[in-house]
């Protein structure tokens, strides 16, 4: 059969029409041909269970940073628990690396398209971690609360993570931009720009539409790997599951749940599920103790515990070889000390002052903010006061030196978080000094010290727009007369007017 001229110009008006167009973002179902594989926009349904109840809610699970909607069933029981308890289920796939406005577009757009899949049946979101803040970001500033009912947070950072502001520190840099760690999603989660993002997003009228129920941990993982690594950096800010803190996955409105033994892992697997579940119901769950005429309040910052001295970081690039010294004081009860790099160590050794040498070290690969990179990771027991050196030998890497003090001194200095003071509060401190380099957006723009014998007020008087990262490194005396070093980084954002967060 012949077309004509007509049919030609149809044929080829239909093609473009189908190569301009959206295809569906329904992508299948879990388990079928169409095997999720992390697209972002896309989102799936998981297998209905023998009787879909119409008093239950759908739950749709949300992943986090570098992650994908399979963290909610490859070596999770997460998604197998909700459908053995009779829910149908839904997971959406954002951008691993974008900010809680670009995911937040497209839940927006998600939630609607799941709510009318299933009959417009209300929803319940579960989001892990970041996947909590682009899930409110949909909720509240796009405006999908009408398709939800209550929205669970599982270690959500809410007030952001310090291993965001580390990322944009002076030390671990060079480390960052190879890993590619320095992207979008990176830099929203710094603690200074979530600062300015939670004054945005609670004075909105649309904040108390889905009450918020949170839960947290307080559990590592084991010794070498990246969550071990993430909690002994954190420890300086509090109790943290080794990856959030649990005073940033709070929020002032919201109901905490539980903060359990969980670590940033096990608290999105299906163990958890049996203390959210009576949240997940039809209709919104009131919030204990907040009223409506509160929670149109102007809401207040968590109280955060003051910064402390446990951990010290060294970090840059070498072509072939690098040696990093460091200062270790009396009565330390044990060293923990880890060695990030782009590339895996062979030839890599801690040395003690008197000489002994300590090769032994256990390997983990990053599955957090510094994705890809490579844990070397010590454990020395009562370590010798002294200078205390690394030695590695490689053709070219990059890298981040962290290690951790188990001390009484890490509680006698502290910076206050809303003054910038940084105090000496004990008695084992002689006096010390501070090495203040500032970086904004990741670029250094002020290097500055300071001596300090009681308390002093770090400088800051920077008016441009922009996150600013403050890398204290700490160097002074005990009473005993023995050196010791450590580094305190801290994250200000500074707005279009010059406020700063």
């Amino acid at each position: 059969m012949k077309w004509s001229g007509k049919m030609k110009r149809l044929g080829l008006i239909l093609l473009m029409l189908f190569l301009v167009l959206p295809v569906s973002t329904h992508a299948g179902t879990i388990g079928g041909k169409d095997n999720p594989g992390g697209v972002p926009g896309q989102w799936y349904a998981g297998d209905a269970p023998g009787y879909s109840d119409p008093n239950k809610p759908v739950l749709v699970f949300i992943h986090g940073i570098n992650s994908s909607s399979k963290t909610w069933w490859e070596s999770n029981n997460m998604y197998q628990t909700a459908l053995n308890n009779g829910y149908q289920t839904a997971f959406i796939d954002v951008h691993p690396d974008k900010n809680m406005w670009d995911n937040g577009t497209i839940i927006n757009n998600r939630v609607r398209d799941i709510y009318n899949y299933f009959g417009q049946k209300k929803l319940v979101i579960v989001g892990h971690s970041k996947g909590g803040i682009d899930a409110q970001n949909a909720l509240v500033h796009y405006g999908a609360y009408p398709y939800v009912s209550n929205l669970i947070t599982l270690s959500t950072p809410h007030y952001g993570s310090q291993l965001a502001d580390l990322a944009y520190s002076g030390w671990a840099g060079w480390l960052a931009s190879i890993l590619g760690s320095k992207n979008d999603a990176t830099y929203s989660l710094q603690t200074g720009y979530m600062r300015n993002y939670r004054s945005q997003i609670d004075a909105h009228s649309n904040r108390s539409k889905n009450p918020i129920f949170t839960l947290a941990g307080t559990k590592w993982g084991s010794f070498g790997s990246s969550l071990y690594w993430g909690g002994l950096y954190l420890s300086s800010y509090g109790s943290n599951d080794g990856a959030v803190t649990v005073a940033n996955s709070r929020l002032p409105y919201s109901r905490e749940v539980r903060v359990s033994s969980w670590n940033h892992t096990t608290v999105r697997e299906g163990g958890t599920f049996q203390y959210f579940r009576p949240y997940l119901t039809l209709n919104a769950q009131p919030v204990a103790g907040i009223t409506s005429a509160e929670s149109m309040n102007e809401p207040l910052a968590p109280e955060l515990e003051p910064a402390n001295i446990s951990v010290l970081h060294r970090g840059g690039e070498f072509s072939a070889s690098a040696l990093e010294t460091f200062q270790v004081e009396e009565n330390v009860a044990k060293l923990d000390l880890d060695w990030l790099s782009d590339k895996k160590m062979k030839d890599l050794v801690v040395i003690s002052p008197s000489g002994v040498e300590y090769r032994k070290f256990t390997h983990a690969v990053d599955e957090g903010v510094f994705k890809g990179g490579h844990h070397h990771s010590f454990q020395i027991q009562k370590p010798e006061a002294g200078q205390w050196s690394v030695k590695v030998n490689k053709k070219k890497a990059a890298y981040l030196m962290t290690v951790g003090f188990h001390s009484d001194l890490n509680e006698e200095i502290i910076l206050d978080e809303k003054t910038l003071e940084l105090k000496n509060k004990g008695s084992k401190v002689k006096d010390f000094h501070v090495n203040l380099t500032i970086n904004k957006d990741g670029q250094k723009k002020k290097d500055s010290s300071m001596m300090i014998m009681q308390k002093g007020k770090v400088p800051f008087t920077f008016k441009e727009e922009g996150v600013y990262t403050l890398t204290m490194d700490v160097k002074g005396k005990t009473k005993a007369g023995k050196k010791f070093e450590r580094t305190i980084i801290k994250s200000i954002y500074v707005d279009k007017n010059g406020k700063t967060y």
